[in-house]
C-alpha cells in the first residue's frame, strides 16, 4: 500500500517526502502555519513558514521565532513536494496549504470561512483529490445569517444601550473576531473603547486592514468617559474585576456557539449575536463540493455525524483526531503573547 501524501501523526500532520509539518502541536524542526490562533500556530518549532500577513501575529503571539513569509499562490518546492498558501478567509492571514506531488494535490484548510467579512482576503477555491477540512459547526441547525444583518443588530443594540445610559462590552477574541467588530461597527454612535488584549492585536494588524479609530482602557480611564460607549473586550475578561469600570453595561458575545439555545445563557450574557469565522452548514457542503475532491478528512468539529452525511453523499469521507479546537480556542485559551514551554 502506498503511503498517503499526508500523514495524521502523534505531533501533526506530516509529509513525509517533504519531512515538513502541517500546524504541528508539538514541536518539529520544520512546520508550515495555516494562520496565528493559538492551537494551529504553537511555540517551540525550528523554522515557521506561514503567509507574510500571518508572520506580525506569529511573531506577536510567540516572539522573534525563525519565520518566512509566502504570498498567495507562491509556489515552494520542498524535496520535490510543491507547496502553496490560498486564502481561507477565516482570519487576517488565514492560509488553506495546497499539497503537490506527482500529480496528487491534497489541500488542507485549516479554519476557513465562505463570507467575505471585509477584514480577511476572502476564501479561495482549490481543485484537489482530498480535501482535509475543519467542521467546527459541522450540523445541518448551524445556518449562518449574512452578516450585513447581523451587524445591523449590532449597532442598534450599541445605539439603544447609550440612550439607556448603558455602556455595550462586546466579547469577541483578540485576534480575528475584534478585529471583525471593529471594522464594522458604526463609529458615528460613540466611541469605541478596548481591553488591553484586543488593542495590542489590533495595532499589529492595523497596517493590514482600514480599523476605525479606538481608545485603550487603562487604569485613568474614566467611567464617565465610557458610559454610553462601547467597549470591545476578549471572553476572558467576562466576570473580570477589570469589567466594573463599565458599570452600568449591558454585555454581548459575537460567536457561533450563541446559535445553540442556551448558550447565552449558561455564560451569562445579556445578548448574543451569532457570527463565526467559520463555516456553516451548508457552505461547508459548498466548499466540498466546488473541490471536486472525492476523499474527504474532517479533522476538528462534528467530525463523525459530517463524516458519515458525507458518506451518504458518496464521497470517500473519513475523521482523523487532531488538537485543533475551532472556534472553542477563542473560548479556552489564555489570550496573552507569551511563549509556554
Amino acid at each position: 500500500m502506498n503511503t498517503p501524501l499526508l500523514q495524521f501523526t502523534n505531533r501533526g500532520i506530516y509529509c513525509k517526502t517533504a519531512d515538513v509539518y502541517l500546524d504541528p502541536w508539538k514541536p518539529v524542526d520544520k512546520a508550515i502555519i495555516s494562520h496565528g490562533h493559538a492551537d494551529h500556530s504553537r511555540w517551540g518549532h525550528k523554522h515557521y513558514i506561514t503567509h507574510h500577513r500571518n508572520v506580525p501575529i506569529v511573531k506577536h503571539r510567540l516572539g522573534e521565532v525563525h519565520i518566512t513569509g509566502k504570498e498567495w499562490g507562491e509556489t515552494f518546492s520542498i524535496n520535490g513536494v510543491k507547496f502553496s498558501l490560498h486564502p481561507a478567509g477565516h482570519i487576517i492571514g488565514s492560509s488553506q496549504i495546497r499539497v503537490e506531488y506527482k500529480g496528487e494535490v491534497w489541500v488542507f484548510t485549516g479554519d476557513y470561512k465562505l463570507e467575505d467579512d471585509g477584514v480577511a482576503t476572502p476564501y479561495e477555491n482549490i481543485e484537489c483529490h482530498t480535501f482535509i477540512t475543519e467542521c467546527t459547526f459541522g450540523l445541518p441547525s448551524f445556518l449562518w445569517t449574512p452578516q450585513k444583518e447581523v451587524f445591523a443588530d449590532i449597532n442598534n443594540w450599541w445605539a439603544e444601550n447609550k440612550a439607556n445610559g448603558q455602556t455595550s462590552v462586546l466579547f469577541g477574541y483578540s485576534l480575528g473576531k475584534a478585529q471583525r467588530l471593529l471594522k464594522h461597527l458604526d463609529s458615528s454612535i460613540g466611541k469605541i473603547y478596548t481591553h488591553g488584549a484586543v488593542e495590542n492585536m489590533t495595532e499589529v494588524l492595523r497596517s493590514l486592514a482600514d480599523f476605525p479609530e479606538t481608545e485603550l482602557i487603562t487604569r485613568d480611564t474614566k467611567k464617565e468617559e465610557i458610559k454610553g460607549n462601547i467597549v470591545i473586550a476578549p471572553p476572558s475578561a467576562h466576570g473580570s474585576t477589570w469589567i466594573r469600570k463599565m458599570t452600568p453595561f449591558v454585555t454581548g458575545s459575537a460567536s457561533g456557539w450563541v446559535a445553540f439555545r442556551g448558550a447565552r445563557r449558561r455564560r451569562a450574557i445579556d445578548k448574543g449575536f451569532v457570527l463565526s469565522d467559520h463555516c456553516d452548514w451548508p457552505d461547508l457542503l459548498t466548499a466540498i463540493k466546488d473541490t471536486g475532491a472525492e476523499k474527504i478528512i474532517c479533522t476538528h468539529g462534528y467530525t463523525e455525524i459530517f463524516s458519515k452525511y458525507l458518506r451518504e453523499l458518496g464521497y470517500d469521507a473519513r475523521t482523523e483526531q487532531t488538537q485543533y479546537e475551532g472556534e472553542l480556542a477563542e473560548l479556552n485559551t489564555s489570550e496573552t503573547s507569551t511563549p509556554s514551554a
